[in-house]
């Protein structure tokens, strides 16, 4: 099956995630194309749940959407509804708990940034609020040219709050992460890619495939040394320039040692 079939073939998975491992490379696939797979707390507990049973010898996360979109966004009808979820019910816990809470949501988010793998949003139509952040917590993210990123939490009178406003203000700058936050507007395939939100822009029928290229180039390169570069440069922005020398030195230490044990 390829990145953008329907989902038909997908076995029926009462969280809305799919969850396949092949070797070292695993792929989390949401799987409510019947609405554009719009998220729910479910769907967050099951990806907190597979971050918990990810084997120690995988390196590699592919995150996707079945059928024709990643991901329209929160599912507004979870949301505006009178279940245990629901914004009405959240305003109800003290801030603490309501934190707390979030906090939970945030998990199915923030494991993406593990040092210890790569991870890879494969991209198609769609990328809305919730789903944008998904994406933007992956380390890279593939776009087919049909993509459409949007920040939309705004237009709901709420804020990004699923781990995505760092690393937007990381690639866009702070003007920038402000104005597409602020305007919950539409940011086409060629235009993420100008800003740096794009690894790559393909046409649909190659995302699988590029994807999967890109997947190869990362299994060829040695693993310690990716989770130490993944970890170098997440934290090269907070770091002074005399930090991040210290911080090269360490891990090239590091290395050297590994390599010659």
């Amino acid at each position: 099956m390829t990145i953008g079939d329907a989902a038909s073939g997908l076995p029926a998975d009462e969280s809305g995630v799919r969850y396949d491992l092949d070797g070292p490379v695993a792929t989390v696939t949401l799987s409510r194309p019947e609405v554009l797979n719009a998220q729910t707390p479910a769907m967050w507990s099951e990806l907190s749940n597979i971050s918990r049973k990810l084997p120690g010898d995988v390196r590699v996360v592919i995150v996707r959407g079945a059928g024709r979109s990643f991901s329209a966004g929160l599912d507004l009808s979870v949301a505006r509804g009178e279940g245990d979820s629901s914004l009405a019910k959240l305003a109800q816990l003290s801030p603490e708990e309501s934190a707390d809470r979030i906090a939970g949501f945030q998990s199915a988010f923030t494991w993406l940034r593990n040092p210890g793998i790569v991870t890879i949003a494969a991209v198609q139509g769609h990328a809305i609020g919730a789903g944008f952040q998904l994406a933007l917590n992956c380390d890279m993210r593939v776009l087919a040219d049909d993509a459409r990123f949007s920040m939309a939490e705004v237009t709901l009178g709420l804020v990004p709050d699923l781990g995505g406003t760092k690393r937007l203000t990381e690639l866009v700058g702070p003007s920038r992460a402000l104005e597409i936050c602020v305007t919950g507007r539409r940011i086409g395939a060629d235009e993420a890619l100008s800003l740096g939100l794009a690894t790559a822009v393909v046409p649909v029928a190659e995302l699988e495939a590029t994807v999967a290229d890109l997947t190869a180039a990362v299994l060829a390169a040695d693993r310690g040394a990716v989770a130490e570069i993944k970890a170098l440069l997440a934290g090269a922005t907070q770091r002074t320039y005399a930090e991040q020398d210290r911080a090269e030195r360490e891990a090239q230490t590091r290395r050297v040692r590994d390599l010659t044990e």
